[in-house]
């Protein structure tokens, strides 16, 4: 195999363990939102005692469940898309693997590097602030859920490029007759 493409192998495959690693970390995340929701849904109803903390925490892991669990779930190919077209009989492997590179390079990536610049400034200015909730009971330091919106499109771009990678090879390799339409 070429060195430039073991290279290249090398880095989608740790790409790919960062963000498997990442979306176990968030699945138990998840366990955490709905047994602390089921907790607080028990103590406002049952005891008439609420917690203005306990209702930002729960958003707060909502949004580390979406912002980190999106580079897991490319990698997994569960994303949302036209799959009336990408899943088409005229679809050959080959023909997935030009759409999902031509969109990772010119619609994913670009996007992720936008996100990631437009978002820094905003904790920057969160973290200077000293920002925390403005509601009485509320948690402290917001700038560290804000720099997930960062962390969380570079966890994306990062796998956008392992899928690009994947592509590339896939492209590379040479066509198997048994996957042209017929």
């Amino acid at each position: 195999m070429n060195p430039l493409l073991q290279t290249l192998d090398r880095l989608a495959a740790a790409i790919d363990c960062l963000n498997e690693w990442i979306g176990r970390f968030t699945a138990w995340l998840v366990v955490a939102l709905v047994l602390l929701v089921c907790y607080d849904v028990a103590m406002r109803y049952l005891f008439q005692a609420g917690s203005v903390a306990l209702q930002e925490l729960e958003w707060h892991l909502f949004a580390l469940i979406f912002l980190l669990g999106a580079a897991y779930t490319l990698k997994h190919d569960a994303h949302v898309r036209v799959d009336v077209l990408y899943q088409a009989n005229w679809m050959t492997p080959r023909r997935r693997a030009l759409v999902n590179l031509f969109g990772c390079l010119f619609l994913l990536l670009p996007f992720c590097v936008l996100m990631v610049l437009s978002s820094v400034p905003f904790v920057e200015q969160s973290y200077g602030w000293g920002e925390a909730s403005p509601d009485p009971g509320g948690l402290p330091y917001r700038w560290l859920l804000k720099a997930m919106i960062p962390t969380g499109f570079v966890l994306l771009g990062l796998q956008g490029l392992a899928l690009a990678i994947r592509s590339l090879q896939a492209l590379a390799a040479p066509p198997d007759p048994d996957s042209e339409p017929r």
